[in-house]
C-alpha cells in the first residue's frame, strides 16, 4: 500500500459527516483514472497526517488533499484541485473557481462546513469491494 500512496492524491475527510461522506462517494464515482485514495481525519493515518504538520487534531471541519512529498491543500483549494484532477467538465469548474480570491471561496467553504451537520443525514456510506481498496483508513 505504501508504494501506491506515493502516486495518489489522498483525500482526508470527516468520517462522521454525512456531507463529507456524500462527497467522498461522489469523487469515487467520478475518479475514472484511479487518482484518489481516502482516509478519515479520525483514523490513525489521518491523525498522523495532521500531527506531522502541526494541524488541528480534534476539529474535523476541513478537507485536506495530500500528494505525498509534493503538497497538501486545504478547504476550497483542495476542492478546486480535486475538480482539476478529475478533468473534463470538472476541470472547467476548477478554472472558473480560481476566478474568486481564496479568502472568498474559503469563506463559502467555512459557511458550508459550519452547517454541514444540518445539511445531510448521518448516513453511513458502504463502499463496494472495488471502492474499499481506495480507503487507507476510515
Amino acid at each position: 500500500m505504501q508504494e501506491d500512496i506515493q502516486h495518489k492524491h489522498i483525500v482526508f475527510f470527516d468520517g462522521e459527516c454525512g456531507v463529507c461522506n456524500f462527497w467522498v462517494q461522489w469523487i469515487l464515482e467520478k475518479d475514472k483514472n484511479d487518482e484518489f485514495l481516502f482516509a478519515s481525519l479520525q483514523s490513525d493515518f489521518g491523525q498522523k497526517f495532521l500531527t506531522e504538520r502541526g494541524l488541528e487534531t480534534k476539529q474535523f471541519n476541513t478537507l485536506y488533499l495530500w500528494k505525498p512529498q509534493q503538497y497538501y491543500l486545504i478547504k476550497s483549494k483542495a476542492v478546486l484541485k480535486i475538480s482539476d484532477i478529475l478533468g473534463g467538465f470538472y476541470k472547467i469548474v476548477s478554472v472558473l473557481g480560481k476566478i474568486f480570491p481564496t479568502f472568498f471561496s474559503n469563506a463559502i467553504y467555512d459557511m458550508v462546513s459550519k452547517n454541514r451537520m444540518k445539511l445531510s443525514s448521518q448516513k453511513c456510506f458502504l463502499p463496494d469491494a472495488h471502492q474499499k481498496k481506495k480507503f487507507i483508513e476510515v
